[in-house]
């Protein structure tokens, strides 16, 4: 079994962090945008064109299904993206959680990109799935950047600035980007009252790794043996790991589990 994830960057860790708890006998193929990162500030079009170049590469491995490990990606080119590889590869997209976060009511907050927040994309998910429960858009001006180059200053700043935008009630937030999900317990923090209920995050990367499982009819198998390989693509060469996602637990995982991931 194989599985291909996309990004531009290191977003796409916790998604691939995820496949490979369930499927530790899955090879994983990596493709990277490092030339064209970051994809949020760049037009519809231009998001599509990067994300379709870094599919074909991952394509060119023949994976069994492909994995859009980013939120921005999936708003602005899923449909390109599809129409370009499939049937032959099933192509699944992350869907901000917002379904399950305003199941138990709300307030509820979506962190997500400047790109995702507004888009009609996600408020057409709010529309669908809020029905009635307050819902606050909060646009996390430079966090991705910042957790892509593990800029530890950078992120703690827009970590703050996010936090001041989301309000005082809201006890549940969704992490609307892939990058966010790397710094689950710090955003918690950040917006953690004193005294009060503990806020839930809801990220989409185990749902998106169990949703490929499905696409391609494989069962979780958390205890097979961790034999699955790591194919890292940067615009298409063959290549390693960016250095800045070793600080992250998601990445450490990877080489842990697989050796061929520190080769």
């Amino acid at each position: 079994m194989k599985i291909a994830l996309i990004d531009s960057g290191i977003g796409l860790l916790a998604a691939t962090a995820a496949v490979r708890r369930l499927r530790p006998d899955a090879d994983l193929v990596l493709s990277f945008d490092p030339e064209g990162m970051p994809w949020g500030p760049r037009t519809p079009e231009g998001i599509t064109e990067r994300a379709l170049a870094v599919a074909e590469a991952a394509a060119a491995h023949h994976p069994d299904a492909l994995i859009v490990g980013c939120n921005t990606a999936t708003v602005h080119s899923l449909p390109a993206l599809r129409a370009r590889l499939e049937p032959g590869i099933p192509v699944i997209g992350t869907v901000p959680a917002i379904k399950p976060a305003v199941a138990a009511g709300g307030p509820v907050a979506i962190w997500a990109t400047p790109a995702t927040t507004g888009s009609a994309y996600q408020r057409g998910l709010i529309e669908s799935f809020a029905d009635g429960v307050p819902v606050t858009e909060v646009p996390c001006w430079g966090l991705a950047e910042a957790v892509e180059h593990a800029d530890q200053a950078a992120v703690d700043a827009a970590v703050r600035a996010a936090a001041e935008l989301t309000p005082d009630d809201v006890r549940t937030v969704v992490l609307g980007c892939t990058h966010y999900e790397l710094l689950a317990e710090r955003i918690r923090a950040a917006v953690q009252p004193p005294g009060a209920a503990t806020v839930v995050l809801h990220g989409s990367a185990v749902a998106v790794a169990a949703q490929a499982l499905r696409r391609i009819g494989a069962q979780p198998a958390p205890d097979a043996p961790a034999t699955g390989t790591v194919t890292v693509l940067l615009n298409g060469r063959e290549g390693e790991l960016p250095e800045a996602a070793l600080g992250y637990a998601e990445a450490r995982l990877l080489r842990t589990a697989s050796p061929a991931a520190s080769q």
